[in-house]
């Protein structure tokens, strides 16, 4: 067995062996649990340093053929593109085990979803066939919808037959869209990754835009795009916490992957598409933070501020140049590291507090300087001031449209003045504003730091040596722009 089923298959095996747990024990399924999510997290970071980011070609790969008449097989690599990622995913799903110490209630059953989530979205991000693709991508909508209707809030069955709804909509449009290519060019070799840097030349124009188009509607209700992001704040709201986490920090992410991935397949469709790509990102950018500037529900403001965030992704995506793909690449890891602790640690005030609204609190400096220092940090970092991984993200993203610079400049600074806004706003609510006193608050326990202590200290790490990450993926993003060069 390569390195790459080690660690795609071991949360599944890791589920098995949680199966075979007694139920009545919840210290022992959750002590599993966290075993299995740091070996895989361990084995990540093992790959890692294995890994050749001066090599732009699929590395470690694995290749078993299941049907050779179609094409379909079970094909694994890992690129640039998927390396930061993978690393992401493994990361995200230990803090959000970490997270998940106070659940008792049928801990067995949730904690097997979880790590069956991770076998999931790890198979995304490993998978170089389109067939092992999108199996990957389906296997992550049950134990979500799950982890949501039986573990979320008051209203979770609403928000996870939402989830479901718009999920399978746009999984509709990926299988076809994905038939439609493989009948003019992956039939030769059933691979779908493996296509970066071949267009489908065989493929009229005409029908390289609806095929586009296609994977637009299906990736983008994930990433999700403006207007299908009706399912994102409920599921953000009435998720778990460490559910939130998962899907803030890497479910979006893997739609966000996908677009990554598909575009240098149809580079005559993504040029022509090129100028809608850019306008529905930056309807999105400011369509989420105009509403997350009126949200006081701290849950709330994270998930509009997501569609904000997200939205700068998908402009950088659609540079379809180098410079967007790095910019593209940093936005959702500083995303997903500053959005889990800002998850992570409004949880941890809600567990003492049992209130979500900003307004109502104040001057807690005083009473919980470990939290106030990490949720400081975490609100700068999403602001993306100087000296924060998002400040290089946006100056990428800038670099990328330099030769629109006029309006589109002034698009996003927009959307970045609306950001910092509602994110000082919120600074000043939680730490400056006079409350009634609040000492009886306890402050971080070990283990709540120790959660929150890792994404801050990730963030912190890589603001100040973001050359590490953008040399990571350089060789395989230097590559991918080449698809859109004009003939």
């Amino acid at each position: 067995m390569g390195i790459l089923s080690l660690l795609l298959w071991t949360p599944a095996l890791g589920s098995l062996l949680l199966a075979g747990l007694p139920g009545d024990k919840p210290h022992w399924v959750r002590t599993a649990a966290q075993g299995v999510a740091a070996v895989t997290l361990l084995l990540s970071l093992w790959l890692l340093g294995h890994y050749d980011p001066h090599n732009a070609a699929l590395q470690l790969t694995e290749y078993v053929a299941v049907n050779p008449t179609s094409g379909s097989a079970y094909s694994l690599g890992v690129d640039g593109l998927s390396m930061p990622l993978l690393v992401l995913c493994t990361l995200l799903t230990s803090v959000a085990l970490l997270a998940s110490a106070s659940v008792d209630n049928q801990a067995k059953a949730y904690h097997l979803c979880l790590l069956l989530l991770e076998f999931g979205m790890l198979g995304v991000l490993l998978a170089q066939d389109w067939v092992l693709f999108y199996i990957f991508w389906e296997v992550t909508l049950f134990p979500l919808f799950f982890l949501i209707s039986r573990w979320g809030g008051k209203r979770r069955h609403t928000a996870s037959l939402s989830f479901v709804f718009y999920t399978l909509t746009g999984s509709v449009f990926l299988l076809l869209s994905f038939l439609a290519l493989s009948q003019y060019h992956l039939a030769a070799n059933g691979s779908l990754m493996t296509a970066l840097g071949h267009s489908a030349k065989a493929m009229p124009v005409q029908q390289q835009i609806w095929v586009l188009l296609g994977f637009l509607l299906g990736f983008g209700i994930k990433v999700p795009i403006f207007p299908a992001h009706g399912w994102l704040p409920s599921a953000y709201i009435q998720a778990p916490v460490a559910v939130s986490i998962l899907i803030a920090g890497v479910l979006l992410k893997m739609a966000a992957y996908g677009l990554l991935r598909v575009l240098p397949i149809l580079p005559d469709a993504a040029r022509i598409l090129q100028p809608l790509l850019v306008l529905l990102a930056l309807i999105g950018m400011l369509y989420g933070s105009l509403l997350a500037w009126r949200q006081s529900h701290l849950k709330a403001m994270t998930a509009y501020a997501s569609i904000s965030q997200m939205g700068m992704v998908l402009l950088g995506i659609s540079g379809l140049n180098q410079a967007g793909a790095d910019s593209a690449l940093l936005q959702m890891v500083t995303h997903s590291l500053t959005v889990a602790a800002l998850l992570l640690l409004g949880e941890q005030l809600y567990q003492r507090t049992h209130n979500r609204h900003s307004q109502d609190y104040g001057n807690l400096v005083q009473a919980m300087p470990r939290w106030s220092a990490l949720m400081a940090f975490s609100l700068f970092a999403a602001m993306g001031i100087p000296g924060t991984l998002g400040f290089v993200a946006e100056v990428q993203t800038l670099t990328a449209f330099y030769q629109q610079a006029g309006w589109l400049w002034l698009a996003v600074a927009l959307s970045l003045l609306i950001t910092a806004a509602y994110l000082i706003r919120t600074l000043s609510l939680l730490f400056i504003s006079t409350q009634p006193d609040r000492a009886t608050w306890a402050d971080l326990r070990p283990a709540e730091q120790l959660a929150a202590g890792v994404l801050v200290a990730t963030l912190l790490a890589l603001g100040l040596q973001p050359n590490g990450l953008l040399d990571l993926s350089a060789s395989t993003t230097a590559h991918w722009q080449q698809a859109f060069r004009e003939p």
